[in-house]
């Protein structure tokens, strides 16, 4: 790469993805040379089972489709950019990415010699296919605001993609990244939804979402052949059923949400099991829908959020060390962006809001939750014994775990809610920006959509980290959604397994695990 340009680069644990230099803008995802290399350290054999949860409306192994079957598609399908261990850009199918002085015009280029799971190479026209999939309106996938800036899509050559964006845009290096951006062959869009055709580390060889999918290793992969031959995804609609599947030995893993305090002690000091706690920018709360009385105040959305003692909640249903307090914005402590400041429990302060807005002796609503994660009963009651002091009664509805991300989220006017780890732009904007697809809260607001503008537009690092603590303050100030935490997420393996990496959700590489029998 020629001319001046900027380096991603870890300082005092934090990582620093934008920045502008002089006579050009430069993002050069110098991944670990290392992964490049990585061969297995054992012979490849064995089958590595873990569950999904069948409550999510999987449907079809399409990545960017509403009811992308994510577990499958993290294994058999890869981005352009992956996140590393510390959440850092790191090349995937792209090698190297760059952008012009204003960030207006971005290239990528693209890792020779990769064959898609049907014997075909990739190149650029695969990635400018993929694009304008996600981006297709009739297709209407919710990860179209994922690249919302882009305005063409355009392959110089084979090994080359130039990106023009609609505005100046300093982080699209991190948009790419998200776990539904990932590469499909040219012409696919009719078929992807069930052959699940990629470049990853593993085939799909039998979907069956309600039941067993099994994939199996790709022998062409990049990175190297994986550790295990098979994998097996099997669907279990109940969070108990899961942890009784993962005691009886049916499957290896058990995490990233499917461990509650209580359940961890069934796992923590048995010669059976190990288990991993890794931290991570997952986060659960409880949301309260902005167009429905009474949440239509502000006044009352705070009140209802500002009557807890977050560390506490933590502590009752994560567990102590389970989770990182945050302020009711989704930005976790890893990420450049995110906002410090305290959010204590305000018991009189609840009460004056509630007075003020016309309800001087409480408010009572009704809270529907399900058994579909074994952290949300327990947060649900938590929630609702610490703001009764606030005066706010809450009832509690149960709902069944299968279906419920279908027929109860963004439906009923009070309820649980979960989302993995994402960038602070992407999150925001994908959650908080009015009309978006899941727009959980159904918040809409012009001002805010304007300062989400202003945020991707900036090209100084400092200015754009203000506008983004700015979106962060008014969540807290205004908004409907009561995020008291980020989760460290316990992950449970069998003794038998190998190679997993005490990593979140979205940088796992299973293709250096290794079973043994």
């Amino acid at each position: 790469m020629d001319g001046e340009g900027w380096m991603v680069v870890l300082i005092s644990g934090k990582l620093n993805y934008g920045g502008i230099m002089k006579k050009r803008y430069v993002l050069f995802a110098a991944a670990s040379v290392a992964m490049l290399s990585i061969t297995s350290a054992h012979a490849q054999s064995g089958t590595f089972r873990q569950s999904h949860n069948l409550g999510v409306g999987v449907q079809d192994v399409d990545p960017a489709s509403s009811g992308r079957f994510w577990q499958v598609t993290e294994k058999t399908m890869s981005r352009l950019v992956r996140p590393g261990e510390s959440g850092e850009p790191e090349p995937n199918l792209a090698t190297e990415w760059s952008a012009n002085d204003s960030a207006t015009e971005w290239i990528f280029k693209l890792r020779e010699g990769v064959k898609f799971h049907d014997g075909t190479s990739f190149d650029a026209a695969d990635v400018v296919y993929t694009l304008e999939h996600v981006r297709d309106p009739k297709f209407d996938s919710p990860a179209a605001s994922v690249i919302s800036m882009v305005d063409t899509i355009e392959a110089v050559d084979p090994l080359t993609v130039k990106m023009k964006l609609k505005a100046p845009y300093a982080d699209l290096a991190l948009q790419l990244m998200d776990y539904r951006m990932r590469m499909i062959p040219e012409g696919s869009a009719d078929t992807i939804a069930t052959t699940g055709i990629g470049t990853g580390p593993f085939i799909l060889v039998t979907l069956d979402p309600e039941g067993t999918t099994v994939l199996k290793a790709n022998p062409d992969y990049w990175e190297g052949p994986p550790g295990v031959e098979t994998i097996e995804v099997i669907g279990i609609a109940d969070a108990q059923a899961r942890v009784q599947a993962m005691q009886s030995g049916q499957i290896d893993m058990l995490g990233f949400g499917d461990l509650s305090a209580q359940n961890l002690l069934l796992f923590e000091n048995n010669p059976k099991f190990k288990v991993l706690s890794i931290f991570t920018g997952d986060w659960m709360g409880i949301v309260f829908r902005t167009d429905t009385e009474p949440f239509t105040d502000a006044r009352i959305r705070r009140a209802v959020r500002i009557a807890t003692d977050r560390q506490a909640l933590i502590d009752l249903v994560l567990g102590p060390g389970g989770g990182i307090v945050t302020c009711d914005h989704p930005v976790w402590t890893g990420d450049q962006y995110r906002a410090l400041f305290d959010c204590p429990q305000q018991i009189d302060e609840a009460k004056r809001l509630l007075a003020e807005a016309g309800y001087p002796d409480g408010i009572e609503f009704d809270m529907t939750t399900s058994n579909i994660d074994p952290r949300f009963v327990p947060l649900a009651e938590a929630y609702q014994q610490q703001v009764a002091k606030a005066g706010i009664k809450v009832n509690i509805v149960m709902a069944p775990a299968d279906g419920y991300w279908s027929e109860v989220w963004m439906k009923e006017t009070v309820v649980n809610t979960m989302w993995g780890q994402r960038p602070a732009d992407q999150i925001l904007n994908e959650d908080w920006r009015s009309g978006a697809p899941w727009n959980e809260t159904y918040w809409n607001r012009a001002d805010f959509d304007q300062l989400l503008d202003e945020a991707r537009r900036e090209l100084d690092f400092e200015k754009r980290k203000a506008l983004y603590h700015r979106l962060q303050r008014i969540l807290y100030e205004e908004g409907g959604s009561f995020i008291p935490y980020h989760v460290n997420q316990p992950v449970a393996l069998t003794a038998r397994v190998s190679g997993f990496q005490a990593v979140f959700t979205d940088a796992v590489r299973y293709h250096l695990i290794h079973v043994s029998d």
